[in-house]
């Protein structure tokens, strides 16, 4: 889609509560934003005790994401950015509503951890709001909450904590019945969820406080009747807290700024901001109206320019953990040699993959800062454990995937099943960064290897010059013990 020859991007946010579109064009450097969709969803209110999304639920998104398509019918995939937040992290039977949408709605969909949540929140928020002091940004959510302290573009320290108003209205207020005892159970709650990062975020510190989304935005919209201007002040919070017990129900709510789809999740939003706002010794905050769409807009337009942050938290893991950069380097050039002459044959597509190789190739080593024996394991952990800003849930799973299994033997049960990528598309992955990591093993630099090289659909044949091979006989012996690993992921490697 284009206006006056200005391209415009896209950013949908399918969070536990509503889903969000966003369209805004580039213009001097920034977004001017040209139409907003908000749909409620209840996503969250479909989860059940075991984390499985139920018919009903799914089907709502269905029905949104297909107006959704109809809006976005012009755009180019690559215009447009796609996020689910917490509801789809924890359902367990995502793939399933992965295939419904799919038939739907063509825009590829990234599920992104609570960090990767948090770290663009602060992002939508730093774009548009200046401070030159540290502040505190706040976002309370369907399912999760998200906190961050950062300072102008570079967050300090970010967390997504198991709360949010849908989750805490459905666990305290089901019924409708609003009493001072069940806010304070569900304030307790909040604050035994904020224990672990109170300290740290306490010393810190901070000289701002913004709070994003929708419950924050309703809240400061009663207490300053409709002027989002205002601070919203702890005090208030309280006297609506009492107000709502007088009322006795959420039907009887006599709050005129209250909408009311707002309603049924209006006193679990209010307990958690409560609770954030006593732990954190807050007398009052700031509404900010930009949030995780923005920073999804601003990450979009750094991709198509070419500044993926992915590559730069690749690059500062391998600095912190001393990474053989010549060694990485080498199998990256191996991976740019193989791949090419492999994708037709394995379907391997996605150019997304060969990136996916490369990265896990510059951090299958971070493991030897805890020991060289299981480096593979070490360095697997590690990856898993860390971070990531940037990368999606999938990309950070098979970045430890392929490090895992890089050497040593390979074990299919250890493998999780991934929500988008065939598990023959992994496996054949794994096997070909097994063979870079293998032709490097010696660290011999620019020394080639003579071989030829023929591929077909499940096999790969590999066919030595001269004597060379029997003049290499360990080399020779690692080639025959990998034939049995590759085996065992339903490929088969030829050597001669």
């Amino acid at each position: 889609m284009q206006t006056n020859d200005v391209t415009t991007y896209a950013a949908v946010d399918l969070g536990s509560n509503s889903f969000h579109l966003l369209l805004a064009r580039e213009v001097d450097g920034r977004f001017e934003v040209l139409h907003k969709e908000k749909q409620r969803v209840y996503l969250a209110a479909g989860l059940d005790a075991k984390n499985h999304l139920d018919d009903d639920a799914i089907e709502r998104a269905v029905n949104i994401l297909r107006q959704f398509a109809v809006t976005l019918a012009d755009f180019s995939p690559s215009n447009v950015k796609v996020v689910a937040t917490y509801t789809l992290r924890r359902a367990r039977n995502v793939k399933r509503f992965m295939q419904r949408v799919r038939a739907v709605f063509p825009f590829h969909i990234d599920i992104i951890s609570g960090q990767e949540e948090a770290r663009l929140i602060y992002q939508g928020v730093a774009q548009h709001v200046h401070h030159d002091e540290q502040r505190l940004v706040i976002d309370i959510g369907g399912g999760s909450t998200e906190l961050v302290i950062g300072e102008h573009h570079q967050h300090r320290a970010l967390s997504s904590r198991n709360m949010g108003c849908v989750s805490f209205s459905q666990q305290f207020f089901k019924d409708g019945k609003i009493t001072q005892k069940r806010f304070n159970r569900a304030i307790v709650r909040a604050e035994q969820e904020l224990e672990s990062i109170s300290n740290t975020f306490s010393q810190l510190g901070w000289q701002h406080v913004l709070a994003t989304s929708g419950t924050a935005k309703t809240l400061c919209a009663i207490c300053q009747e409709g002027d989002l201007n205002n601070p919203l002040t702890l005090e208030c919070l309280r006297k609506l807290m009492k107000t709502a017990c007088d009322a006795g129900h959420i039907e009887e709510l006599p709050f005129t700024e209250l909408p009311l789809e707002r309603r049924a999740t209006f006193c679990g939003g209010l307990a958690i901001l409560i609770a954030i706002m006593q732990n954190f010794a807050i007398d009052e905050l700031q509404y900010c109206d930009y949030s995780l769409r923005e920073g999804l807009l601003h990450e979009l337009q750094e991709k198509l320019s070419a500044k993926d942050i992915r590559q730069s938290t690749i690059e500062n893991l391998s600095q912190r953990y001393v990474v053989d950069t010549q060694h990485a380097a080498n199998i990256c050039t191996t991976l740019e040699w193989l791949y090419p002459q492999l994708k037709d044959a394995w379907h391997l597509d996605d150019p997304e993959l060969l990136s996916s190789l490369m990265w896990a190739a510059q951090l299958h080593e971070v493991g030897l800062s805890i020991n060289s024996s299981g480096l593979h394991k070490h360095s697997a952990y590690i990856i898993a454990n860390t971070q990531l800003p940037g990368f999606t849930q999938e990309q950070q799973r098979l970045l430890v995937m392929l490090i895992r299994f890089h050497r040593k033997k390979v074990k299919l049960r250890e493998m999780p099943e991934f929500i988008e990528l065939p598990s023959g598309v992994l496996y054949r992955l794994i096997a070909l960064f097994r063979l870079a990591a293998l032709l490097n093993r010696k660290r011999q630099g620019a020394t080639s290897t003579p071989f030829n090289l023929a591929v077909k659909a499940n096999s790969l044949h590999l066919s030595f010059k001269g004597r060379w091979l029997k003049e290499n006989s360990l080399f020779a012996a690692d080639l025959d013990a990998e034939q049995e690993q590759w085996k065992k992921l339903g490929l088969t490697l030829k050597v001669s």
